[in-house]
């Protein structure tokens, strides 16, 4: 229970009402106080407090000062005696609750591993359902929760590595078995390195690895993410020495585990490509611009003549070009500067493609055949069609030498929304021929834009999966509400439920005491509560009438706006995931 409590929650929870004055009868002094805190803990918690630090001390200054004693009483009374345990009898009684017995104990051990245990691993929120499951039985909490909780995640581990077993083939187990002896397994435990094209290639090594074992798809049905996660990370600091050690439920449930990665890893091959190509790019780009600024600075003549032509434009800013501009530099003297300007921008361009197509020749290329045949490219857009086309292609001719430098002239490559036309005198020669190289490196710019606007989706990952599987479930059926943009507000159907009441599920479910036997009027105000404050709803009685006022809600709805495509180009644009 919390240790801090407002004047105003004191009255709201601590109060004692006319309903409970018949339960307190001519007890006085440390029993009355012990008692009536005793009540309202119960009240409140659904169980007794373990000892009296568990009261907090506003709490108990405030029931002391509604029966006229002493908070220090409290010391005297006598928490392991007969007195407590008859007083906790009459609490149970006047609440309809029970103690637990052994049967209780197993009942509740066995709803845990059923029924939470696969859905929740925290050993706090555990209890808290634990708890819940007691007061909506109308239990007592057992005093052995502890040795509850060790049960049923001790059989529950049993019988998840008895279900991901009684899946797995006398091959796969085997397979699994060879993972300890050969080394394999700080591969599958590590994440991805640094970019780069060994980096690339090590995962694509470990995703072939982990697809050799034949885990069946429905290996880990129904089980949570979290719950992988967990055995995930139980696995990772095992040595090969514990993995033996371990029973054999156990250890092949744990590599299992280990090698549920086939997403997780498509993912990192995805990322790892797409900064690959990125990389490339963007380091010819870089090398050529700095060749090309050191020629620029050897030129002389042409910082003088753009300081000229900024001194006239600031000088008379109202002027015209003809006016200003041409008697400091000459019209002539300009349109030999846009010439050049033009030609060293080819120039640039032409270097830069010069400079990219000998790097990834040179070294990125032999990346090619183990990435196309690890991944497989999908897409649901027929404008992206000619980008699968050309993956294709490339698939087919990867087991062709490097000095074939064009495509065969009957293959008829894609062009149209994969080569750029600052690209295609370089792809496409004079009789019609198709560079190899240059038609990759355009393959790969396109499919890595088509990857990150979603409409090349790769099979088996799971960030980059499919994006029809982000959809709602009942998509289908209410399509046409969906998309369909409203043109004008719309109201609430009448048939839908009313909003909710703003008092509703102020308290969780866990924490919501049983009703009282006969509600009543609140007692005094504590000392220090703010003068003319009432008592609020105690908690499980009936709601006051000023409760059910709904808070005020708008009945209509603005037109749709899709969000997701917003957002989809934006980050296309500004380059946000990278």
């Amino acid at each position: 229970m919390r240790r801090e409590w407002e004047p105003e929650e004191l009255i709201a929870c601590w109060a004692l009402v006319e309903g409970e004055t018949a339960l307190i009868g001519n007890k006085s002094g440390p029993t009355r106080l012990g008692f009536c805190l005793l009540l309202k803990f119960f009240e409140l918690e659904g169980r007794f407090p373990r000892h009296i630090g568990e009261l907090p001390e506003p709490a108990v200054g405030y029931m002391a000062q509604q029966l006229g004693v002493e908070a220090a009483d409290l010391a005297s009374y006598d928490w392991s005696g007969r007195t407590i345990k008859y007083h906790r009898a009459q609490i149970r009684e006047a609440y309809g609750f029970r103690e637990a017995t052994r049967g209780d104990e197993e009942h509740l051990a066995a709803w845990l591993n059923e029924e939470v245990c696969p859905v929740e691993l925290s050993e706090a929120r555990l209890r808290e359902a634990l708890l819940a499951r007691c007061r909506a039985e109308r239990i007592e909490p057992p005093g052995r929760l502890e040795r509850i909780l060790a049960a049923a995640g001790s059989a529950f581990d049993k019988r998840f590595c008895a279900q991901v077993v009684a899946r797995l083939s006398d091959q796969t187990q085997s397979r699994l078995e060879e993972l300890i002896g050969d080394g394999a397994l700080p591969e599958l435990k590590a994440d991805p390195g640094q970019l780069g094209l060994e980096t690339l290639m090590n995962e694509i090594a470990v995703l072939g690895r982990v697809r050799a074992i034949g885990l069946p798809d429905d290996l880990f049905a129904g089980a949570s993410e979290k719950l992988l996660g967990a055995w995930r990370a139980r696995a990772a600091p095992c040595y090969p020495s514990d993995l033996r050690a371990s029973p054999a439920p156990v250890r092949l449930t744990l590599l299992a585990c280990l090698c549920w990665r086939t997403a997780e890893i498509t993912d990192s091959l995805v990322d790892l490509l797409s900064g690959l190509v990125h990389k490339i790019n963007a380091r010819a780009a870089r090398r050529v611009e700095g060749e090309l600024i050191d020629n620029l600075k050897r030129v002389r003549g042409k910082e003088g003549i753009l300081f000229r032509i900024a001194e006239a434009a600031v000088a008379e800013p109202d002027g015209t070009v003809r006016e200003v501009v041409f008697p400091v530099a000459g019209e002539a003297t300009l349109q030999e500067l846009v010439r050049e300007a033009k030609a060293n921008e080819q120039a640039f361009r032409q270097r830069v493609r010069t400079d990219l197509a000998s790097s990834y020749s040179a070294y990125y290329r032999r990346m090619l055949p183990s990435l196309l045949g690890a991944l497989d490219f999908r897409s649901n857009n027929t404008a992206y069609r000619p980008v699968i086309d050309a993956v294709d292609l490339l698939r087919r001719y990867t087991d062709r030498p490097a000095r074939h430098k064009h495509y065969d002239a009957a293959e008829k490559a894609p062009i149209e929304g994969v080569v750029p036309r600052e690209w295609r005198d370089a792809v496409v020669h004079g009789s019609g021929r198709v560079e190899r190289v240059a038609y990759e490196l355009c393959v790969l710019r396109s499919l890595r834009d088509a990857i990150r606007r979603r409409e090349v989706w790769v099979v088996g990952a799971a960030r980059w999966r499919n994006p029809e599987e982000d959809l709602p479930a009942d998509f289908d059926a209410n399509r046409e509400s969906i998309t369909t943009p409203s043109a004008s507000p719309r109201t609430r159907p009448s048939s839908s439920p009313p909003s909710r009441p703003r008092c509703a599920g102020r308290w969780p479910p866990s924490r919501r005491p049983p009703p009282p036997a006969r509600p009543g009027a609140c007692a005094s105000p504590p000392a220090g509560a703010s003068p003319g404050s009432s008592c609020r709803r105690r908690r499980g009685w009936p709601r006051l009438a000023s409760c059910r006022r709904s808070r005020p809600r708008s009945s209509a709805a603005g037109a749709r706006c899709y969000y997701l495509d917003v957002l989809k180009e934006a980050d296309y644009l500004t380059d946000l995931t990278e």
